[in-house]
């Protein structure tokens, strides 16, 4: 099996929107990095304090897929739901 990693950034369009981000980003990279599959999971703030680097590996499609399905119904998904996403994904 192929590893699949996602790789852009999360572009937040207001102060609000950081904060969001600022708040639930600890819990979901502990959640995320104690996932089965996860290789590794890195969000990171930019120069410009409303984006954030985001890097992430999986071992193989089904983790991912996995990992998208408990994000979309979390805490992390509900607060940063309008955020905007500028992703890649290779291996999927």
């Amino acid at each position: 099996m192929s590893s699949v990693r996602l790789t852009g950034q999360l572009v937040c369009g207001t102060a609000e929107q950081r904060r969001a981000v600022e708040e639930n980003l600890p819990l979901h990279t502990r959640l995320t990095r104690a996932e089965p599959g996860c290789v590794s999971f890195e969000v990171t703030q930019t120069h410009d304090p409303l984006v954030w680097q985001v890097d992430e590996l999986f071992s193989d499609a089904e983790s991912f897929a996995a990992h998208q399905r408990r994000v979309a119904d979390s805490a992390w998904g509900r607060a940063t739901a309008g955020i905007e996403r500028r992703y890649e994904v290779e291996g999927a």
